[in-house]
């Protein structure tokens, strides 16, 4: 038993190592916010704009509010939406979106998205790259996550067209 009690604090050590490598791998935590999986489609160099995708959890007892984003990468940050008008689907900038008390906002192709423009040094935007962009809280602060660029999107993500 003396060998059991000694090995039992670096079993749990190491299972924790381990699982916390392979749980969210890809995920940001500021307070009660999760930022899941930030990705981006590989474009062609002379694109004019890239549109990032994630999820934002909210597991706190209060609403935050996603304020703004920004990044190296672009002159300028958008967030946007997809709305129905006059029978059509059109994006819209708008200047920040509610993030409900244990609740999610999903930010994916043909819905919620942040749009870069003016972009810079395109090299991070092959496949397999990575940028940052930071992601602002009304109440929880700032968040800087790494957007993995992915050569085809993550499975049941469709596809954005963004034009003009």
């Amino acid at each position: 038993m003396p060998f059991l009690r000694r090995s039992l604090p670096c079993f749990f050590a190491l299972a924790l190592a381990l699982f916390g490598n392979l749980a969210g791998a890809e995920d940001y935590r500021i307070g009660d916010l999760q930022v899941v999986a930030p990705w981006s489609q590989q474009l062609p160099p002379n694109a004019p704009t890239v549109a990032v995708y994630f999820v934002i959890r909210n597991t706190g007892m209060s609403d935050d509010r996603l304020t703004g984003v920004m990044s190296p990468l672009a002159a300028e940050a958008q967030l946007h939406e997809h709305i129905g008008a006059d029978g059509m689907m059109k994006m819209q900038q708008v200047d920040g979106m509610i993030i409900p008390a244990a609740g999610q906002v999903r930010f994916a192709p043909m819905g919620n998205h942040v749009m870069l423009l003016g972009l810079g040094d395109r090299s991070q935007l092959a496949d397999g790259g990575r940028f940052p962009l930071t992601l602002h809280f009304e109440k929880a602060g700032d968040v800087e996550v790494q957007v993995q660029v992915l050569a085809d999107p993550p499975e049941g993500a469709g596809m954005h067209q963004h034009g003009g």
